[in-house]
């Protein structure tokens, strides 16, 4: 199953409502292209993408009846309009969490620490793995409130085939939407510390970080995934930077 191409689709649905630009290297005026993309011309490398990335103009009703509002609850789009519609899909969660690990660690291991490898920079296969832990993320850390029932989840499985009629891809999605909620199971998908950032900045996307219980979920998922405080600092901030 092509976990990559749909989870690009259902972070990039705002963005296309909104009749918006060209994605990651129209914000950010050029960057590495992810795999299997081309990369676009009349652009130069820019090693610093924080801001820009989410479309701040979200909130207005752009996803009514889309997939990614169903999965998040009209509530909370209307509360944190500014964080859902990541323009650069897949990839924008990459560069964030690029950005966060990699100060991270050279705050704890100096200069030489080695170039995280997130998603945005990564080969097909090990991007496709990548990308199903983010969207196991983002579909567990939807349910951290409770707001998904049975009539919810049938629409949502809807519109995901209308995203996407792989059948191998709506069983998992089914599966992982009719899950108990369990922090600790979610972790499992994290192969790598990279993975580990990428899925918790999913899921700060989903999350309201002031409800409690989702932010209860948020912490304990932090643990799971072994993000100690200064990494988790630094993975909120660069989403709060790139909101401005």
């Amino acid at each position: 199953m092509k976990t990559q191409g749909f989870l690009d689709q259902l972070l990039k649905t705002a963005q296309n409502s909104l009749g918006g630009g060209g994605g990651l290297g129209d914000l950010l005026g050029g960057g590495k292209p992810l795999a299997r993309t081309e990369p676009q011309r009349g652009h130069e490398r820019r090693d610093e993408p924080s801001r820009g990335l989410l479309n701040a103009d979200f909130g207005k009703g752009a996803l009514a009846g889309g997939a990614l509002g169903l999965l998040l609850g009209n509530k909370k789009l209307r509360k944190h309009a500014g964080k859902f519609a990541l323009a650069g899909g897949v990839a924008a969660v990459g560069v964030l969490a690029y950005k966060a690990y990699g100060d991270y660690k050279r705050q704890q291991e100096g200069p030489g620490a080695a170039e995280p490898r997130t998603v945005d920079r990564l080969p097909p296969p090990q991007a496709e793995q990548h990308s199903r832990a983010i969207l196991q993320a983002l579909v567990a850390a939807s349910k951290a409130d409770g707001h998904i029932d049975a009539r919810e989840r049938e629409a949502i499985e809807g519109e995901f085939v209308r995203i996407d009629g792989d059948t191998q891809l709506r069983t998992w999605l089914h599966a992982e939407l009719e899950k108990p909620l369990d922090p600790a199971e979610v972790a499992r998908a994290a192969e790598t510390p990279e993975i580990g950032a990428e899925m918790y900045l999913a899921s700060l996307l989903a999350a309201d970080e002031q409800n409690y219980m989702e932010r209860a979920y948020l912490d304990e998922l932090a643990r799971q995934l072994k993000i100690d405080d200064a990494l988790k600092a630094r993975l909120e901030q660069q989403l709060r930077d790139a909101q401005a």
